[in-house]
């Protein structure tokens, strides 16, 4: 059996996946027209002409941009149950999905018409294949903490349809201590804690998501490497990185797949995933880039077993759940 096969036929879990990032440029044009909104740009090869990203930010300005068309229920129904069908297609059996509410509200689009797009389609996809889903609101940390707590006051009606809070957009210079109390506000309302963390920031960001937010994963995580300490703490509290090669390569953080360190911090004990990401922009969903990966890394079988079983593990799911989707990894594994 070929890597590809191998791979897809391992049951798995998707943790790092923002849902706005799974926004293809054909669809882009479709919901463009759909709502009448001009883009600024002519054709579909255009617009992935313009996918070369320097760093971070510059991946940024466009994905706010494409974001723009995103506008009733049912646009947000198809990104998402659009996601969903080509994760299950890729053996992903739990994906825990980052949304982010502050570039739709900010647009006059309100959380009733997101939040009930997003849950139809989790509803649909899972009577449709089987996958079971569920969402993380992410505050954008390239806005003040305070304004993160009052997108938890818009938000607070909708807990119910949510297992947890993340973080992201520009991390430099926005270190994670912003925004204790909103995370404060929404484990108190029983919510899991994730963030994003030493992708482009230093290692002291992950020490202070795990501090100051209480992060349960570390979103990226990659420049723990840097600090044995932060890596001795990883290993000891088996704190998940949730790592996304094909974008750490497309954002410039690594100049090659090659060069990552994510074999390097599994051998290490770290409890490392893979995920895609932004996988419309960085050229590949989960299976892509568990087969580039491993190809890069030269990992072996038994590393990509581990790979997906640290996936489910590092889930929210509840106990048996979590344990059925390891027993049938377990199955698939030994054969």
């Amino acid at each position: 059996m070929d890597t590809t096969s191998f791979v897809r036929a391992l049951p798995k879990a998707e943790l790092h996946l923002h849902i706005e990032g799974t926004l293809e440029p054909e669809m882009m044009f479709d919901l463009a027209a759909r709502n009448g909104i001009d883009l600024p740009f002519a054709t579909v090869d255009e617009v992935r002409a313009a996918y070369e990203f320097s760093d971070l930010q510059s991946f940024l300005d466009i994905y706010y941009q494409g974001a723009a068309v995103l506008v009733t229920e049912q646009d947000f129904f198809d990104l998402m149950y659009a996601y969903l069908g080509r994760a299950a297609a890729d053996g992903v059996r739990r994906a825990e999905i980052f949304f982010d509410p502050q570039t739709h509200t900010e647009r006059g689009i309100d959380f009733s018409v997101f939040m009930a797009g997003f849950t139809r389609a989790i509803e649909a996809a899972h009577v449709e294949w089987g996958i079971s889903a569920a969402l993380i609101m992410c505050f954008l940390r390239h806005l003040p903490g305070e304004t993160a707590v009052e997108t938890w006051s818009e938000a607070k009606p909708y807990a119910n349809l949510m297992i947890g809070v993340g973080l992201d957009s520009s991390e430099v210079g926005n270190p994670p201590e912003w925004f204790a109390e909103a995370y404060q506000l929404a484990r108190d309302a029983g919510l899991h804690a994730v963030a994003h963390a030493g992708e482009e920031g230093p290692p002291a960001y992950i020490s202070g998501a795990l501090d100051s937010l209480g992060s349960e994963r570390i979103d990226h995580g990659v420049r723990s490497a840097e600090d044995p300490a932060l890596v001795e703490r990883l290993v000891a509290e088996q704190i998940p990185l949730t790592m996304c090669p094909l974008s750490n390569v497309k954002l410039r953080v690594f100049d090659r797949l090659e060069d990552h360190n994510l074999k390097d911090l599994l051998d290490r004990g770290v409890r490392v995933t893979i995920n895609s990401d932004d996988p419309a922009y960085f050229g590949g969903y989960v299976l892509d880039n568990y087969v580039a990966i491993a190809e890069a890394l030269d990992l072996s079988r038994e590393d990509i077993i581990t790979l997906a079983r640290n996936s489910i593990e590092a889930t929210f799911l509840p106990v048996d759940e979590k344990d059925a989707l390891l027993t049938d990894l377990d199955a698939v594994a030994s054969s």
